[in-house]
């Protein structure tokens, strides 16, 4: 794991978005995700500067999580390191839309 993503992981892990379950590394067909809450088809993916190289690839990727029913959110790694609880309030945000989905 990258440095920022075990920062996020620490949130995650500590229920800072609810009391959402979140998993690290999981896989989804022939993919591994960053971080994916289950239940709530949510997963979070952390880019660093690799991702500018392979946006082609990214977005295939992101069009089989989505064909699963899945909502990918991105965020870039030096955002997790500047402004952490930003992207935590992101997080809860998309939570609490896909609640109102229901």
């Amino acid at each position: 794991m990258s440095v920022a993503e075990v920062k996020l992981w620490a949130y995650l892990r500590a229920h800072r978005t609810g009391n959402v379950h979140f998993r690290n590394q999981h896989a989804i067909g022939n993919y591994i995700v960053d971080f994916c809450a289950s239940r709530e088809k949510l997963i979070i993916e952390l880019d660093g500067s690799q991702h500018l190289e392979q946006a082609e690839y990214d977005a295939e990727r992101t069009l089989y999580l989505e064909s699963q029913g899945y909502r990918v959110i991105r965020f870039w790694n030096d955002q997790v390191m500047n402004d952490i609880e930003g992207v935590i309030k992101v997080i809860g945000y998309e939570l609490a839309s896909n609640d109102k989905r229901g």
